[in-house]
Parts: structure tokens; C-alpha cells; sequence
């Protein structure tokens, strides 16, 4: 089964949503901003995924570039503040299995569905 954590204010979640739904995929949405993701569970997206932590990030946040822009952070650390604020995490995910995207733009999800 696909899982896209999902936020239902984004554009590009929905239209990877839309994407699912054509497709028919049989699918599981996750709200992460309802239900936060845990450290271990960010750290498996994020291994699956194959990228580095800081990828995962919204830079573009406010809460980013108020507080912690500066900073410098262990991959560890990042994986923490993303699960304390989970709106800096980058959005939609989508993982089919052993693979996994961020659906920016949208059509990326095609290559895992």
C-alpha cells in the first residue's frame, strides 16, 4: 500500500492526492501535522528517501528563519526539531514500499506508482 503523508492546506499534497485517486492506487493518507511523525519514524522516511536530513526541510518556513537558519545541526538534531515541528517538514512524501519521493512537483510520484 502507498502512504503519502499529507497536508491538506498544500496544493502539491493535494494534487498527488488527485494523482492516487486517477490511478486508483490503493492508498493510506497521513496527516503529519495531526498525527506528528516520531524521530525513528522521520529517520526511516528520511533513509528511504535517500536523502540528508536537511533536504527534508521547509527553509522557506518562518519558523525556520526565526530560529534555527543559523544554527548548525547533527543529522540527529534535524531529525528532532522536524519532529517537534512538523510544519518544517517538506511536503507531500510518498512512499510505495522500498521507494519513496517528495512529490515536488507532483508528477514525481508517477515513478514509484
Amino acid at each position: 500500500m502507498i502512504v503519502i503523508y499529507h497536508n491538506p492546506r498544500c496544493r502539491k499534497s493535494r494534487d498527488c492526492l488527485d494523482i492516487l485517486e486517477t490511478r486508483k492506487a490503493d492508498y493510506k493518507a497521513i496527516k503529519y501535522l495531526d498525527i506528528p511523525l516520531s524521530e525513528e519514524k522521520l529517520g526511516k522516511i528520511i533513509k528511504i528517501l535517500n536523502i540528508k536530513p536537511i533536504e527534508l526541510v521547509r527553509k522557506n518556513e518562518s519558523i525556520w528563519k526565526e530560529n534555527f537558519k543559523t544554527l548548525n545541526f547533527s543529522d540527529q538534531e534535524l531529525i528532532q526539531v522536524m519532529a517537534k515541528y512538523p510544519q518544517l517538514i517538506e511536503r507531500p512524501i510518498v512512499i510505495n514500499g522500498d521507494k519513496a519521493v517528495i512529490g515536488r512537483p507532483p508528477k514525481r510520484i508517477l515513478d514509484i506508482i
